[in-house]
């Protein structure tokens, strides 16, 4: 019966709202999801033909890979709404694998690479997202703004002084248009009038075509030439596994941000196995294989209000149309109208109110150290998995200090059966960082013959702990004098009876 409800529960949870079917029977929603898909896959162009520069292969590797990973993503993955496609983190990942031993091997690495993400997914990494702080996660949002900013640089440095002026113009579009009407996404309007301006005024400046040349077929079934032998395993492996934990890390980061904006829960472990699906059927297609992405998402979710599959996978359905029969138009598209709505994405994705001043003050020190110091790495290595692993271990590390100096010891000379006993109370959650410093907290020479050591208001967490209560005991036994521990609860009891004496400190 629990059983059954605990079911229904999660169906439940994980319900969207609305569904592809409210939507589909919807005109003004279905209308949103539509212009929204077609707004992503004009994003998606550029940025995927830079990935594809940048893992050393063909434009139409990172072309096709988005496609396929949209439309497959919109079928298996776990957050509606969320785009996945060829991303920079992953090309740089592996691009050494194309440099190093050609196309055949790289696709190998990405098969091996959502194959590992669907293992690692079935055997619960999703559920270890909850042991990341709410500092890092900030730091992860203000990071990838920065890094969606910074990317946009290149197309402003250096380029004819009229990209300014029309970058503002698609701005000033997209800022004020949704107080006007939100009928139609505003980057899309803001896209169509910068674009229509460039040719009526016979603009020159970069374009999307600039970026390089558009593919002109439908992608093929791509089976990769490399040996089966373990050779071969050990060439591909290291960088599938890195693909696949950098893949997993910011595709399940980039779902909690999109649960956050819609306030709706995804079920993050079929999200896991999803990217793995999609990685795989990317590869069989000769795709680089790729993650979900955040500014598109943000693109999708927050500036177009787009909240159902239909804007993911037709996403990918508009991508493959634009770039292979209307090639010629997507190519006259300015980069500064794309350029202009990444900017505002950036800014929209940025977490304002954590670097206000009465944020900061109100804000532990250590909490904006870890929230500094995970945008610092992540800025740094442009690599959003270093930025996060580096956050969670400098966060344990600050709370597991702040713990260590949460630990009492107090003690009391009480007067039992007309003998003295010293009587210690332990106030604390006692584990490796604060047990090593236990020991020295007692009076072993000055004590009375019986000594009673309280732990009700403390709790054992590891063999640390059990280990220095043996040593208290030792050094107590070393001056003829007896100790009692009394108090434990139940699990501290078991935990404590298990390995006392078999440390090296005890009896």
């Amino acid at each position: 019966m629990t059983t059954a409800s605990t079911t229904a529960d999660d169906r439940s949870r994980y319900h969207p709202d609305p569904s592809v079917i409210t939507a589909l029977k919807t005109p003004r929603i279905l209308t949103r999801e539509v212009l929204a898909g077609l707004v992503v896959a004009l994003a998606l162009i550029p940025e995927a033909i830079s990935f594809s520069i940048i893992a050393g292969v063909d434009p139409k590797v990172g072309l096709f890979s988005s496609f396929i990973m949209a439309v497959t993503i919109a079928f298996v993955g776990g957050r509606p709404a969320m785009i996945t496609a060829a991303t920079g983190a992953i090309a740089l990942v592996i691009a050494p694998v194309a440099r190093e031993y050609g196309l055949d091997y790289f696709i190998a690495t990405v098969l091996l690479a959502g194959v590992l993400q669907i293992v690692l997914a079935v055997f619960g990494a999703a559920k270890h997202m909850r042991f990341i702080p709410r500092s890092v996660m900030v730091g992860f949002v203000n990071a990838l703004a920065i890094l969606i900013f910074t990317a946009q640089l290149p197309q402003l440095i250096g380029v004819p002084w009229m990209v300014y002026p029309l970058v503002a113009v698609g701005l000033v579009i997209m800022i004020f248009m949704p107080k006007i009407t939100k009928v139609v996404p505003a980057p899309l309007v803001s896209i169509i009038i910068v674009t229509v301006a460039v040719i009526v005024f016979a603009i020159n400046i970069p374009a999307v075509g600039d970026q390089g040349e558009l593919p002109r077929s439908l992608p093929e079934l791509f089976v990769p030439n490399v040996p089966l032998t373990w050779e071969t395993l050990t060439i591909i492996a290291p960088y599938s596994l890195a693909m696949a934990l950098v893949g997993l890390m910011e595709s399940l980061m980039t779902a909690k941000l999109v649960d956050d904006v819609t306030d709706s829960h995804s079920n993050k472990t079929r999200e896991g196995w999803g990217q793995g699906v999609a990685n795989i059927l990317s590869g069989f297609f000769g795709g680089m294989g790729g993650c979900a992405m955040i500014g598109q998402t943000m693109i999708n979710v927050k500036a177009s209000g787009a909240r159902t599959r239909i804007s993911t996978f037709l996403a990918g359905m508009f991508l493959l149309i634009l770039i292979v029969a209307f090639g010629d138009v997507v190519a006259i598209i300015p980069m500064a109208a794309l350029v202009a709505v990444m900017i505002m994405v950036s800014v929209g994705t940025f977490d304002w109110h954590s670097i206000k001043l009465s944020t900061l003050k109100r804000m532990p020190k250590s909490e904006t150290a870890v929230m500094v110091i995970t945008v610092a790495v992540v800025v740094a290595t442009h690599n959003l998995a270093i930025g996060v692993v580096v956050g969670v271990f400098v966060a344990s590390v600050m709370f597991v200090r702040r713990v260590a100096h949460l630990i009492d010891v107090r003690r009391e000379i009480q007067e039992q059966d007309g003998l003295q006993v010293a009587h210690y109370t332990v106030e604390g959650q006692l584990l490796f960082a604060s047990s090593n410093d236990l020991t020295t907290l007692f009076e072993y020479a000055a004590d009375p013959d019986r000594v009673i050591i309280d732990l009700t208001k403390s709790h054992i967490w590891d063999a640390s702990t059990v280990a220095a209560l043996d040593t208290i005991e030792t050094k107590y036994a070393h001056h003829g004098k007896a100790v009692e521990f009394v108090g434990m609860n139940d699990y501290t009891t078991a935990f404590h009876a298990r390995l006392t004496g078999g440390l090296g400190g005890g009896h």
